[in-house]
């Protein structure tokens, strides 16, 4: 994998700092918690977006595939944390109740369980590897 540099590493940390406080602050219905959910979820996805493997292991590609289906996931959380807050789909009411209306937390939880079974997976897979060379 390719190890972030410290500024890069520093807006991975920063990025998912925000994410917890602006879901933790969501929870408690604060309005201004998806404006700091959104650009966590984007500095976040961002920096792993940059993280990359090139090597020949097809396990760790494949959990690499995961995580970034998760990030995306995670956008998508943000997004519909986003329009929780406002209707900005301008949908009726019983559209909006059905499918926007606090569906964010679903996303969220799904991103966060393949972020951390990827995480955790690819660790080992690497360890694995460095074992065997």
């Amino acid at each position: 994998m390719r190890v972030l540099s410290k500024l890069e590493t520093a807006i991975l940390l920063i990025g998912g700092l925000l994410m917890v406080v602006g879901a933790g602050s969501a929870i408690f219905l604060q309005s201004w918690a998806c404006y700091v959910f959104a650009p966590g979820a984007l500095m976040f996805a961002a920096m792993q977006m940059r993280q990359r493997y090139d090597g020949p292991n097809f396990t760790i590609r494949r959990l690499r595939r995961i995580m970034l289906l998760s990030d995306a996931l995670f956008l998508v959380a943000a997004l519909l944390m986003i329009a929780n807050s406002s209707n900005f789909f301008h949908i009726n009411y019983l559209s909006y109740i059905k499918y926007v209306h606090n569906n964010w937390i679903v996303v969220l939880l799904v991103a966060a369980l393949l972020q951390l079974y990827s995480n955790h997976r690819i660790a080992n897979e690497l360890e694995k590897d460095g074992k065997k060379n």
